[in-house]
């Protein structure tokens, strides 16, 4: 999910040197300010050379060009991702195969793919639908089912996405199917908490790299939300295709189909997630002003009482303070990595241990902020103990910011630090291809 890498544009290196002109700033003291060197910044001023993302939203801080520099250097944004197919909760199989010694592979078919795959001829094992479960199993398996979810989502902190894929998409399925032979009532509850496993799924999904299908997860988990009664969660479905085009560096798409999911008739969290996500399109934008406008919105709507409902949470469970974690999140992409150090520190602080994804996606970025300020040695300390939990959780979307650092860190390979930790750093920030 790596960006594309900017080309030279004299259009930008003209606009840069303006601005740097009329804040009265030589080269020198721009350089001193976004810790790049004079040369790199002379060769981006004259076309030369491309600046890096992380180059252009420092300097567009800097100078307080409220987003513009921005703008001109991500031209030609890439397309927002597709809309994902909708359907019916039973209108495919699902196949699984699983490997002991490689890859586990996952399909959906229609009814005819099936027949012409030939697939109907493996061996099977399914409900004859001869009558309607009990409501004693209903009961048991909804008991059950949302205890291991809560214990699915503990673990997905500590080991990669592959390893609890085919669990989570059997729970899925399980409850799917079983919702078909039970009561209007439990029915109605199994598909929510069928809805959640699929949401989960779309994610870690997402944390492969792929993309199309985390789409695609998180659109079933919609139809199974719709199909027992809860029509809420097509909202969130907006929140996680925003995260999509977050990571494609799309800050227009990211606003848009944020706003999309802040409508009054959704629960006050999804509009709060959705509130979150808007910031982070603005400062992707670099409008400062907008992302903590969005910001306070986010608090209002997450500290407001949900309706009682025993439903697995919507989001992320392991952030003690979302807005506030979010906030560090977006002054680095705001090229204020000083104040963002800052605001990750304290967040990070209140994280627990066992979180270890959580604990990797933030304290890259608090890396990443201490980098991009100078810190290099301390930038480096950050990362050293980080890198374990790299390698264990494999998370793509924590691999583009890792590869954001090694570049920054690339370009003072004099440091001791560097050196020791360069090697290790590089062949994580390799894990997923770009």
């Amino acid at each position: 999910m790596e960006v594309s890498v900017p080309q030279p544009s004299t259009e930008f290196g003209e606009e840069l040197r303006k601005r740097r002109l009329e804040a009265s700033l030589s080269l020198t003291a721009l350089s001193r300010a976004v810790h790049y060197s004079k040369g790199q910044l002379s060769k981006v001023e004259r076309g030369i050379k491309a600046p890096s993302r992380d180059l252009v939203r420092l300097c567009d801080a800097a100078l307080g060009a409220n987003g513009a520099l921005i703008a001109l250097a991500t031209k030609g944004a890439p397309d927002s991702p597709a809309e994902p197919a909708r359907g019916h909760i039973d209108e495919e199989d699902w196949i699984m195969q699983l490997s002991p010694d490689g890859p586990n592979q996952f399909q959906c078919l229609d009814r005819r793919g099936v027949v012409s795959a030939g697939v109907a001829s493996l061996m099977t094992w399914r409900s004859n639908g001869s009558g309607p479960a009990s409501p004693a199993s209903g009961a048991g398996m909804l008991e059950a089912s949302r205890s291991l979810f809560t214990h699915y989502r503990r673990l997905g902190q500590t080991v990669e996405p592959g390893l609890l894929l085919p669990v989570l998409i059997a729970q899925t399925h399980t409850l799917r199917e079983l919702s078909t032979h039970i009561d209007t009532g439990t029915r109605r509850q199994l598909l929510a908490l069928g809805s959640r496993y699929a949401e989960y799924v779309g994610w870690l999904v997402q944390e492969t790299g792929d993309e199309r299908a985390a789409l695609w997860w998180t659109q079933r988990a919609v139809d199974l939300a719709a199909a027992g009664g809860d029509r809420a969660l097509a909202g969130y479905a907006l929140v996680r295709r925003a995260l999509v085009t977050l990571y494609r560096d799309d800050a227009e798409q990211t606003i848009a189909l944020a706003r999309r999911a802040q409508s009054s008739t959704l629960p006050p969290r999804i509009r709060g997630l959705a509130a979150q996500r808007e910031a982070q399109g603005h400062a992707l934008a670099g409008d400062l002003s907008a992302c903590m406008r969005a910001l306070e919105r986010a608090r209002t709507l997450l500290t407001r009482q949900d309706d009682g409902s025993d439903e697995p949470v919507i989001g992320s469970m392991h952030l003690p303070d979302p807005v506030g974690m979010v906030t560090g999140w977006c002054l680095v992409d705001l090229g204020r990595p000083q104040e963002a150090s800052e605001e990750l520190d304290q967040q990070l602080a209140l994280v627990g241990q066992e979180a270890v994804r959580t604990q990797v996606r933030y304290g890259v970025r608090r890396a990443l902020a201490y980098a991009s300020a100078g810190e290099i040695d301390h930038a480096c300390a950050l990362t050293a103990p980080l890198l374990a939990g790299v390698a264990a959780v494999r998370s793509a979307t924590v691999t583009n910011d890792l590869r954001r650092l090694a570049r920054i860190l690339a370009r003072h390979s004099d440091h001791p630090s560097v050196r020791q930790l360069g090697p290790r750093l590089g062949t994580l920030s390799r894990s997923f291809s770009s």
